[in-house]
């Protein structure tokens, strides 16, 4: 019995490797893992979190701030993205006040809502990248509620990144000959994403988060 497992265990070992090489011939492949595994977690994440019909309001009226924001934005992209007046502020203050997991749950609605007053869809994956997680990114700002400008700044850039993976992987064909896709999408992206998380960051830095946060405090968890 143990010589059949030594002769198998080889075969195998071959057998995986082959497998790994298969799904690093498709980029696709890998992020369509990085981003289920994601959305596990987090989904994991939100399930433990207490939603009061208060905090409840409190998105909504988040989520109705940023739609409108978005709405009238400063410049909009042809693939897609646009320069808005501070649209990701209204989740960041959700995320800063009442922490990562319903900023989260927060960012992954707003992507949704995203998705519906902005579509443009070349791959499932892509609108993935493109909406849900970005947006659920923003909610990492709660994990800096006492470093608000530094909680925008990684909320905003973990937003970028998976922008760019999906300007690398889905939108690469649109880059100009002479341009490789990763610096069509750093260019593209990173554009817009610089432009507008300036516009948050500067907002955020202004707003009196931690007098929000101790009135909060104080009301909703009564």
């Amino acid at each position: 019995m143990n010589f059949f497992n030594l002769k198998l265990f080889p075969v195998k070992v071959f057998s995986l490797t082959q497998n790994l090489a298969e799904i690093l011939k498709h980029p696709t492949a890998i992020i369509t893992l990085i981003g289920v595994l994601i959305l596990i977690f987090v989904f994991i994440k939100i399930k433990r979190i207490k939603i009061t019909p208060k905090i409840t309001t409190r998105i909504g009226i988040a989520l109705a701030l940023s739609a409108v924001l978005q709405i009238f934005r400063l410049y909009h992209f042809p693939q897609g993205g646009s320069v808005t007046l501070g649209s990701l502020v209204p989740i960041l203050i959700i995320a800063l006040i009442y922490g990562p997991e319903i900023g989260f749950l927060t960012g992954f609605l707003h992507g949704i809502i995203t998705l519906f007053l902005d579509p443009y869809i070349l791959h499932p994956i892509q609108l993935l990248f493109d909406y849900p997680l970005p947006s659920m990114a923003l909610g990492l700002a709660g994990y800096f509620k006492s470093k608000k400008v530094i909680g925008a700044i990684v909320a905003i850039f973990a937003k970028f990144i998976f922008h760019f993976i999906s300007g690398v992987v889905f939108f690469g064909s649109f880059a100009p000959k002479e341009m490789s896709p990763i610096i069509y999408s750093l260019v593209v992206n990173g554009t817009f994403m610089l432009t507008d998380g300036i516009i948050c960051v500067f907002l955020i830095a202004l707003l009196p988060i931690s007098m929000l946060s101790k009135n909060e405090k104080n009301n909703v968890y009564r």
